[in-house]
């Protein structure tokens, strides 16, 4: 028998591409460089496409919520505007009321005063009237706040005062150099010196009251309101 050996047959790719390279062999590298080129601009534009399509949705999503936030602040300058317009007429009421308000309470207290003036002159006039010796009463205590006046001390009097007080007590008129003044309004009394003039008088004492009075009521007037008087 003769001796054998077994054959093997190339694969075919294999076969073809050992043909290829031995019939061209630069055209293998030529294809793989253009694959290589192909596959790198495939991908730069699909990556292009997809950080396009990224960066113009982010844009729009910033752009939108910064025109919702625009918006809303044009949109509260608005009300804020048509609210203060609309509060303006309201305002202007509340402080006219405000006015007429403590005008009111001026005028009301004003009221008061002039008739607790108006009573205290008409009671002073009527008892000085029953008792006309109580204007030494005054003169005696303002000279009793006074230091020591050397020399003679005048009181001058209304002259129908003057006239009734030394009837009515001539003892207590005797203590006291009386001079009778037909400028001086009754209950009007001035204590002169040789250094001073001194009105001792019922008028200016009212009218101290008076002015302590009017400060308490403008004091009281000031204080708030208690709760559940509005």
């Amino acid at each position: 028998m003769n001796p054998w050996r077994p054959y093997r047959f190339p694969p075919l790719l294999a076969a073809q591409l050992g043909a290829l390279a031995a019939a061209e062999p630069g055209s293998a590298q030529a294809s793989a460089a253009d694959g290589f080129r192909q596959g790198m601009d495939l991908g730069y534009g699909e990556g292009y496409a997809s950080g396009e399509s990224a960066g113009k949705q982010a844009g729009f999503d910033a752009g939108l919520a910064a025109g919702r936030e625009q918006g809303r602040r044009e949109a509260m300058q608005q009300v804020l505007a048509q609210f203060d317009g609309a509060a303006r007429p309201l305002d202007a009421a509340t402080a006219a009321m405000e006015r007429c308000r403590v005008d009111y309470q001026s005028a009301l207290r004003e009221d008061v005063i002039n008739l607790v003036a108006k009573v205290a002159r008409q009671v002073i006039r009527c008892e000085l009237t029953l008792k006309p010796a109580q204007i030494l009463d005054l003169v005696e205590e303002t000279l009793a706040a006074l230091p020591p006046r050397a020399g003679e001390v005048e009181i001058l009097l209304n002259s129908e005062e003057y006239q009734r007080i030394r009837e009515l007590a001539p003892e207590r008129a005797s203590r006291w150099a009386l001079r009778p003044d037909s400028t001086l309004a009754q209950g009007e009394c001035r204590i002169r010196s040789a250094d001073s003039d001194i009105d001792a008088g019922c008028e200016q004492r009212l009218g101290a009251c008076v002015e302590r009075l009017r400060e308490q009521l403008s004091a009281d007037s000031a204080l708030p309101l208690p709760a559940g008087d509005d």
